[in-house]
């Protein structure tokens, strides 16, 4: 018998029968969890702490995904949309944030099968048990949730819930440019020179980043695609400079795709390096930040490199060394996760970054996602920690194999299955871990 067997849905309970299934995220794993909670006839509600559903994604809205549309769209989410006369894209186009956001997400969200369940402007701050903190179990499992929510007006309240799915994503939540995990002493005073991973350098915030030094810090996927953007920017504005700041000798997981299966990834990689060859990109290499100052209206960025203090000057810095999950405001939920990746503890040697990419993490479900805590899930990017390998269609077979477990079909809970191409299954975004 496995932990599995022992955790059977406790959902019908006299406190909990009334209560909804509480979302947390209105991406699109929230709302394809939703959409799978609703043919079930499984009562939700969905928390977005944006203004808009996907507000997230919107924010890296002008990158391109390597996944096609095929492979983009949960299946319930589909099926809900179909009878409003939603016409699929393209199976074969791949889409940008921004489309995904507005072509899909947005329509479903609109439905009537969705939307009078979404509330935006509302961040959940924190989730318990009703009259039970962590140390406490007697009764725990029939106890409700208990959401603490924070709305845009700045108001609080609680509300309850019968089951809680955390599909609240990553992305607000950034390593830190420090290679010991902690922030660089001297963050705060310059805050202001300091980006969040994949600024719109060519749109939105152009005019922030022409003709002047930007360091970007990160050796992933989402480096290289601001780089490039930069070499773009460059072309136009001839006083742009780009600094590339990495960790080790090498960006392997950019520069050391040549036989990458995905040849748009492989592609990024060759691009990189071919403005590196040229010049373009100035590479500081097993340079580690330990420090950051205010110098000449910029940064002076200080760090370890092989065991000597260096230097250098820049007007602005683009953080783009990946994510973590934030579990602050699981602090009073019982939970197992991996010591290494914070991913749920079953499901870590499944996605190790060492060892997989997004296209070789097994199909999961339930079983390897549910937490000590009855009832509770982790789903999407955040479940898997650390570890950027994601993809959207795993997220969807995830939750849909929670609904199922919820709704007591634990045959169709256990059995969970993945179909997707040799190649063209990851994001460009690595560290928005969309595939």
């Amino acid at each position: 018998m496995t932990l599995a067997d022992l955790a059977m849905p406790t959902l019908r309970n006299s406190r909990l029968d009334d209560l909804p299934v509480a979302i947390i995220g209105a991406g699109p794993i929230g709302l394809a969890a939703a959409a799978q909670l609703h043919e079930r006839g499984i009562e939700f509600v969905v928390y977005e702490s944006g203004a808009t559903v996907a507000s997230s994604m919107v924010s890296w809205g002008h990158i391109k995904f390597f996944s096609p549309w095929e492979y983009l769209v949960d299946p319930a989410a589909a099926r809900i949309l179909e009878p409003t006369g939603w016409q699929a894209p393209k199976a074969a186009s791949l889409p940008t944030g921004a489309e995904l956001v507005e072509q899909y997400l947005l329509p479903l969200a609109a439905t009537d099968a969705i939307a009078p369940h979404v509330i935006t402007g509302t961040t959940v701050e924190a989730v318990s048990r009703m009259g039970m903190d962590r140390t406490r179990s007697t009764g725990r499992e029939s106890a409700p949730f208990v959401l603490r929510m924070l709305h845009a007006d700045g108001t609080r309240e609680e509300a309850q819930a019968r089951a809680v799915i955390d599909a609240s994503g990553t992305y607000a939540s950034p390593n830190s440019l420090g290679s010991s995990g902690l922030d660089p002493l001297g963050l705060p005073e310059v805050a202001e020179h300091v980006s969040h991973a994949l600024p719109d350098v060519l749109g939105a915030e152009r005019d922030r980043f022409a003709g002047k030094h930007t360091t970007v810090v990160g050796a992933g996927h989402s480096a290289a695609n601001t780089l490039l953007n930069l070499v773009s920017l460059a072309r136009r504005e001839p006083d742009t400079r780009i600094t590339w700041a990495i960790r080790n000798r090498s960006a392997v997981r950019v520069l050391g795709s040549a036989d990458d299966e995905l040849q748009a990834r492989a592609s990024l990689g060759a691009r990189v390096q071919k403005m590196v060859d040229a010049g373009i990109i100035t590479v500081i290499d097993r340079f580690e930040i330990t420090q950051l100052r205010a110098q000449d209206g910029g940064v002076r960025v200080i760090g370890n490199r092989g065991g000597h203090t260096e230097h250098f000057d820049t007007d602005l810095i683009v953080n783009a060394t990946g994510f973590r999950p934030n579990l602050d405001l699981l602090r009073e939920i019982r939970l197992d996760l991996d010591a290494i990746v914070e991913a749920p503890r079953t499901l870590a040697p499944l996605i190790d970054p060492n060892v997989h990419s997004c296209g070789t993490v097994e199909p999961h479900g339930f079983a390897e996602l549910q937490q000590p805590e009855p009832n509770f899930f982790i789903a999407g990017m955040k479940s898997y920690g650390r570890a950027p390998t994601f993809l959207l269609a795993t997220g969807y077979e995830q939750v849909r194999s929670i609904a199922a477990w919820l709704a007591g079909d634990v045959a169709s809970a256990r059995a969970v299955k993945l179909t997707l191409p040799t190649t063209g299954v990851c994001s460009t975004n690595d560290a928005a871990g969309c595939c």
